[in-house]
C-alpha cells in the first residue's frame, strides 16, 4: 500500500512550476502575465532568453523523469509506475500550487517516457528533432512526437499499461495544444512556438 504514495508525491512534484520559479529567481516577469501567458519554456525564452528557457525546460523534464525513475529503481509494480508518471504529468498541467493552471506538458511527458524506457524517450526525441528540422515549427514537432509515442511504446516496451499512459498523455497534450493545432490548420502557426 505504501508504494501508492509515489502517485500523490509525483503529482506534487509535477505541480512545482519550473517556469514561475525560474522567473522569480532570475528577477523576470511572471510568465503567466507576459507573452502567451503560458508557464512554459518557450514563453520564458520570450521574456528571459535562452538560459532561463533551458533551465525551465530541464526542470520540467526532471519533474516527469525523477519520480518515475526513482519508483522504477525501487522496484514498484508497473501499475504504480505508470500511475506515478501520469500523476507527475497531470501535476504539471494542473498544479495545485498555482491555481491548477499549468503548462502544456511537452517536456514533462518526455521525462515520464524517459523514466519508463530510455529507448522510448529517445525515439520521441529523434522524432521531435526530425520533424523540427523539416518544418522549424516546434509545436508541430511536439505534436507529431507525442502522437507517435503510443506506437513506439507498443513496439519498444510492449506493455499495454505503458501504451495506455502514453495515449492518455498524448490526448491531454493535444487538448492543451488546441490553439496551436488551430493555427497549424490555418497555416498561421509561427515557427519555434512550442511551449
Amino acid at each position: 500500500m505504501s508504494e501508492w504514495l509515489f502517485v500523490p508525491a509525483a503529482y506534487l512534484i509535477g505541480s512545482i512550476s519550473s517556469a514561475i520559479l525560474i522567473c522569480r529567481l532570475m528577477g523576470l516577469p511572471d510568465p503567466r502575465d507576459q507573452g502567451s501567458g503560458n508557464p512554459g519554456a518557450t514563453n520564458v525564452m520570450r521574456i528571459g532568453g535562452k538560459k532561463a528557457a533551458a533551465i525551465t525546460l530541464l526542470g520540467d523534464l526532471l519533474k516527469g523523469l525523477l519520480p518515475v525513475y526513482i519508483a522504477k529503481i525501487l522496484g514498484v509494480p508497473v501499475d504504480i509506475l505508470v500511475a506515478t508518471g501520469l500523476a507527475a504529468f497531470i501535476g504539471h498541467l494542473y498544479p495545485i500550487f498555482f491555481g491548477f493552471k499549468g503548462g502544456k506538458g511537452v517536456a514533462t511527458s518526455l521525462g515520464v517516457l524517459l523514466g519508463l524506457s530510455w529507448w522510448l524517450g529517445a525515439a520521441v526525441i529523434i522524432t521531435w528533432l526530425a520533424v523540427y528540422k523539416l518544418g522549424k515549427i516546434s509545436s508541430l514537432a511536439a505534436l507529431c512526437a507525442s502522437a507517435l509515442s503510443p506506437v513506439y511504446a507498443w513496439f519498444i516496451v510492449g506493455d499495454v499499461r505503458v501504451v495506455e499512459v502514453a495515449i492518455v498523455m498524448t490526448v491531454l497534450l493535444l487538448w492543451r495544444h488546441k490553439s496551436n493545432i488551430q493555427r497549424l490548420l490555418a497555416g498561421v502557426e509561427g515557427k519555434s512556438t512550442a511551449r
